[in-house]
């Protein structure tokens, strides 16, 4: 009789930014399938998603992937319900409106290594180094960290998630990895399965991960986002600039509903500096990394047929929420 450790992973209810969550459940003779995972529960009174006179939420089972840290260990990404089974206030991933799948999301996920004894990001330059010499950079003096995420895209790829690269950011100690998806909630459980994977391997060499988009607080260094990559069967065959500017257009009068989506403390990320758009501002254009919406010169360069790409969302937002906005956006330009 062989034993399972299936590690159940779900959001809490803190704002303005949820935390990842997980416990273990052992199952004999467990298949491996998504399907063979109960339902579970947990004391929502601890998470800010219950009162403790009727503390019960419960966890099901959305995506299954295998644990490369753990001998016959799963990795089971869940959605919170309420104790009656409708979907908690809390959770993003119901509110995604893509039944069919016609949504592809690839997001790109920026983050800082934060070294917990000095509180600033890994290998921190104290001479005040500008920044620049640190994107994509190989050496001791510019690459810091390099262990930690060679090992986090090797989980990765070993847990099944479709992580399609890494590269050092412009910031010393910041990092990226860039997962795609065709679904929007296969691609958001992969964001936050990936943050799992990497939190956890965090733990082993003492080192924070900051998901914060503007850790460095008002200086000449930049923020971290989440910028999120996104098509649909339009997007991808019609071949119109016309169609394309319409559905950057629909964007525009609907900025303050996808700014309250797209994470925390975004502000002071999008200043209109370091290749953001003010957050008061919407604009898109053509390998525009300083608009709101860019349109990818490959998109151009294959007849207007590709994807587009919106550049606010925060490091520290929730892939789901994004997902969601962005979608009922672009269904909104009726095209």
């Amino acid at each position: 009789m062989s034993k399972a450790k299936l590690e159940y992973i779900w959001l809490d209810g803190y704002q303005p930014t949820a935390s990842l969550r997980s416990k273990t459940k052992i199952e004999e003779d467990f298949s491996g399938k998504l399907e063979d995972c109960p339902m579970w529960s947990f004391d929502g009174s601890s998470t800010e998603q219950a009162e403790g006179n009727s503390s019960d939420c419960l966890l099901k089972p959305v995506a299954i992937f295998p644990d490369p840290a753990r001998k016959d260990g799963y990795l089971v990404m869940t959605e919170v319900l309420n104790s009656d089974g409708t979907p908690h206030s809390s959770n993003g991933r119901a509110t995604i409106d893509d039944d069919d799948d016609d949504f592809w999301f690839g997001f790109e996920q920026e983050y800082f290594l934060w070294d917990v004894e000095t509180n600033l990001p890994l290998g921190f330059p104290r001479d005040q180094t500008p920044q620049g010499q640190f994107y994509c950079s190989v050496g001791a003096k510019n690459a810091f960290g390099r262990e930690i995420i060679e090992r986090h895209l090797d989980l990765c790829i070993e847990a099944g998630i479709n992580v399609e690269g890494i590269n050092a950011e412009v910031a010393a100690g910041q990092w990226e990895f860039q997962c795609f998806a065709k679904g929007a909630q296969k691609a958001g459980d992969e964001i936050w399965v990936a943050r799992y994977l990497l939190e956890r391997l965090g733990e082993e060499y003492g080192i924070a991960i900051v998901w914060h988009p503007k850790p460095l607080g008002d200086t000449d260094w930049n923020g971290s986002g989440m910028h999120a990559n996104f098509s649909n069967t339009t997007l991808r065959t019609c071949g119109s600039q016309e169609i394309y500017e319409k559905i950057c257009e629909a964007f525009r009068p609907v900025v303050k509903e996808h700014i309250d989506v797209y994470g925390a403390y975004n502000d002071q990320r999008l200043t209109g500096k370091h290749e953001t758009q003010s957050i008061h501002e919407f604009s898109f254009g053509v390998s525009d990394r300083g608009a709101s919406i860019r349109i990818p010169i490959m998109t151009v360069q294959k007849g207007w047929k590709g994807w587009l790409e919106d550049r606010r969302p925060s490091s520290n937002g929730d892939p789901y929420k994004i997902a969601a906005r962005i979608i009922k956006t672009v269904k909104s330009a009726d095209v």
